[in-house]
C-alpha cells in the first residue's frame, strides 16, 4: 500500500497543475495516468496558444506540457505513467498497468491510500453513427491528431473531416502540414462552429468547408474506400438527391466531447446533465469539491472547456486540497482570487458566456448539495 497526501488521476494540464500546487505546499503528491507520456491533450497540440501572456500565448501546447512535467519532477512529484485506476473509493485507489505501460518484474497491480483525490480525467470524443461508422478508417479527430503529432503516423492519405469546430479546423490544418490531403470538411450546422482565424487558414489551403452537409455513409468492406455526403434540411435530415461521393480512405469525426466521469461515478459522486458543458458532469462547489468529501474535479471532467481553463482549475483544486489538510502558503488567498479573476476572463465574452452561465448554475447546485467542511 502506497500512502500519499494527494493522488491526482490524469497527467494533463489540470492534473499536473493540481499536483504542482499541492507539492508547493508540502504535500506528498502522486499523479496517475494510463498514457506513457505526461501532458494529456497538450502533447499533441503543436499550434501556438493565443490570448494573454499569463495563459502562455505564443507557446505551443507540447512545450507547455514539457514545462509542467519538468516542474513536477523538480518538486519531487511521483508520476505513475502507464497505470490505470480501476477502482476508486474515498481515500483509496486501486491501479493496474495499462495497455500502454511498460512490462517489468514489478507487480502489475497496486493500492494507493490518499487523503485527498483530484480527478482530472479529461474528456472523451463523441461518436457519430452512420452507415459504415465501424469500418477501419473511421476515427475521432483526436485519435488522428495523436497518431500524427505524437506518433508521427498519418492516419490516411485522403481524409474527410466531419465537424467544423475548433478541433476539426485545427486538426485539419495539422493533417495538411503533415502531408495528408483533406478533401473537405462537412458541417451539419448552417455556419462554421470554430474561430474564423482557424477557418480562414483552411480555406486559404484550398480545403472546402461545406456547411449544412453531413456524411451519410462510409464505403468499403474491410476498410474505408470512400464516403457519401449529402446536404441537410432545416430538420437536419439528408436531402434526397443531394448525395455526393468522395474518394477518401479516412473519415475523421470532430463533433465535440463529453466529460469522462466514469471514475467520479464509481466513487459515488453525484452527476447532473448540462448540454453546454458536454453532458453529465460531477456536481461540485466553488472549491471544485464533489458531493463525496475529499474528492475534487478539475479540467474537462468538470465541463468541456479549453486547456487554459484546465490549467486554472487544476491550480485551484491543488490549493484548496492542500488548504483542507492545513497546508497553506501566505499568498493563497491572493492566488485564489487571481485564479477566479482569470477564470472569469477566460469565460467572458459572447462566445463563452453560455459556459460561464452553466458553470455558475453548477456551482450554485454544488453549494447546496455538497457537504460542508
Amino acid at each position: 500500500m502506497r500512502e500519499v497526501d494527494l493522488a491526482v488521476v490524469g497527467a494533463g494540464p489540470a492534473g499536473l497543475s493540481a499536483a504542482i500546487e499541492g507539492a508547493k505546499r508540502g504535500l506528498r503528491a502522486l499523479v496517475i495516468d494510463r498514457n506513457p507520456k505526461p501532458g494529456g491533450q497538450l502533447i499533441k497540440q503543436i499550434h501556438k496558444f493565443f490570448g494573454s501572456r499569463e495563459h502562455r500565448a505564443g507557446t505551443r501546447g507540447v512545450d507547455i506540457a514539457q514545462d509542467l512535467f519538468r516542474e513536477a519532477r523538480d518538486l519531487g512529484i511521483t508520476l505513475m505513467l502507464g497505470w490505470e485506476v480501476y477502482n476508486l473509493q474515498p481515500g483509496r485507489l486501486q491501479v493496474v498497468r495499462s495497455s500502454f505501460g511498460e512490462t517489468s518484474d514489478e507487480s502489475p497491480e497496486a493500492s494507493i491510500a490518499a487523503k485527498k483525490i483530484v480527478l482530472a480525467t479529461g474528456a472523451e470524443e463523441n461518436a457519430f453513427y452512420f452507415d459504415g461508422w465501424t469500418l477501419p478508417g473511421v476515427m475521432g479527430a483526436g485519435a488522428a491528431q495523436t497518431m500524427t503529432n505524437v506518433w508521427r503516423v498519418l492516419p490516411g492519405s485522403r481524409i474527410l473531416m466531419v465537424g467544423s469546430g475548433n478541433v476539426g479546423l485545427i486538426v485539419t490544418y495539422q493533417l495538411l502540414q503533415a502531408g495528408a490531403d483533406v478533401v473537405a470538411i462537412v458541417e451539419a450546422a448552417p455556419k462554421i462552429g470554430g474561430f474564423g482565424v482557424h477557418a480562414a487558414k483552411i480555406r486559404r489551403a484550398g480545403v472546402p468547408i461545406l456547411t449544412s452537409h453531413t456524411v451519410v455513409r462510409a464505403l468499403g468492406e474491410s476498410r474505408v474506400k470512400g464516403a457519401v455526403i449529402a446536404r441537410v434540411d432545416d430538420a437536419w435530415q439528408p436531402v434526397v438527391g443531394s448525395e455526393l461521393t468522395l474518394d477518401v480512405d479516412t473519415i475523421c469525426v470532430a463533433i465535440g466531447f463529453r466529460p469522462n466521469t466514469r471514475l467520479a461515478s464509481l466513487a459515488g459522486c453525484r452527476l447532473t446533465n448540462s448540454s453546454v458543458l458536454g453532458g453529465w458532469v460531477p456536481i461540485h462547489n466553488g472549491q471544485l469539491e464533489t458531493t463525496v468529501p475529499g474528492i475534487y474535479v478539475a479540467g474537462d471532467v468538470s465541463g468541456i472547456e479549453e486547456a487554459s481553463t484546465a490549467l486554472e482549475e487544476g491550480r485551484l483544486a491543488g490549493i484548496v486540497a492542500a488548504s483542507a489538510m492545513g497546508k497553506t502558503s501566505e499568498h493563497d488567498q491572493q492566488q485564489l482570487q487571481a485564479i477566479a479573476d482569470r477564470l472569469c476572463s477566460l469565460r467572458g465574452g459572447p462566445f463563452c458566456q453560455p459556459i460561464q452561465d452553466a458553470k455558475s448554475e453548477l456551482v450554485e447546485l454544488g453549494e447546496e448539495v455538497c457537504p460542508k467542511e
